[in-house]
């Protein structure tokens, strides 16, 4: 199963990064390429969302099975191991959550780069029929 959030945490991680270099001002000479690039990438990257929302269920279907561990019910050992399970589980949820919405992010932001392009391009072309 950590196989699952490692490749989860570097497509997040891919996602900051491609809407980092998107959002930097000076960065024009890099800016075509990457968005070439994140156009490209936007459809493979929508898998991410249902995969998010397996690794969710997967996450709802643990607590729900979970041992309780009551105060006097247990021993220190599985009391503290029962607290890292729900520490572990909070911080895969937070995860999923930052995961869906960077790609939201990406999606918007490269559209609305792409948008700014083209009107750009249009105002040049405006001013040099003048």
């Amino acid at each position: 199963m950590a196989l699952e959030w490692v490749v989860l945490s570097y497509a997040a991680g891919a996602e900051a990064i491609m809407l980092l270099f998107l959002t930097i001002p000076g960065l024009d000479l890099i800016r075509k390429g990457l968005i070439t690039v994140t156009l490209g990438l936007l459809k493979p990257f929508l898998s991410i969302v249902p995969f998010c929302l397996f690794l969710l269920m997967d996450i709802y279907w643990k607590y729900e099975h979970r041992p309780s561990c009551d105060s006097d019910s247990c021993s220190p050992s599985e009391h503290l191991r029962h607290q890292k399970s729900i520490m572990k589980s909070q911080r895969n949820a937070l995860l999923i959550a930052s995961a869906i919405i960077l790609y939201w992010l990406l999606y918007s932001v490269t559209h609305l780069v792409v948008k700014i392009d083209q009107l750009n391009k249009r105002i040049e072309k405006l001013k040099a029929q003048d």
